[in-house]
């Protein structure tokens, strides 16, 4: 959190439906079992920190990967679609999902919503994508339902 709240920004064009296509493409070769369907929206570029981004988009694509883990027919889709007028990016995927009552929690540092006998993890992940999108100037939020995975989606 320290590195993403003190690092230099240098903004440049970012390819990112390339970047979310390798990272996803990366996931499954290290997959165990079936693979997870990825679908991603092309001709996506932001103007962004590449580095910075990077980081984001693999604890939401870690995340996506993780949280279909359980789950016949994992499917991840990223792409972008207008939310209050604006366009948003979006990660989704029909994972674990989560209960929306408790939709604060996720980016809070080391705060779960699913034991870690169930799911791996630390708690910081989405606390350091949020730190990098409002780095940027954006927002990051997420929609979930229990059993019917979860979305989270950013502007940049």
């Amino acid at each position: 959190l320290a590195y993403v709240t003190r690092t230099e920004m240098r903004r440049e064009k970012v390819d990112l439906s390339s970047m979310l296509q390798t990272m996803g493409e990366e996931l499954n070769a290290r997959t165990d079992g079936p693979k997870v369907e990825l679908e991603v929206e092309p001709q996506m570029v932001v103007d962004a920190d590449p580095r910075l981004l990077r980081a984001a988009m693999e604890n939401l694509m870690q995340n996506a990967w993780k949280f279909t883990s359980k789950k016949g027919g994992a499917k991840v889709q990223a792409g972008r679609e207008a939310k209050n007028g604006k366009p948003a990016f979006f990660v989704r995927d029909n994972g674990a999902g989560f209960d929306q009552t408790y939709v604060s929690k996720l980016f809070q540092p080391f705060q779960r919503l699913h034991s870690t006998t169930e799911f791996a993890g630390t708690g910081i992940g989405l606390a350091t994508v949020q730190r990098i999108i409002q780095r940027h100037g954006g927002k990051v939020w997420a929609e979930g339902e229990p059993g019917k995975g979860a979305t989270f989606y950013f502007t940049l």
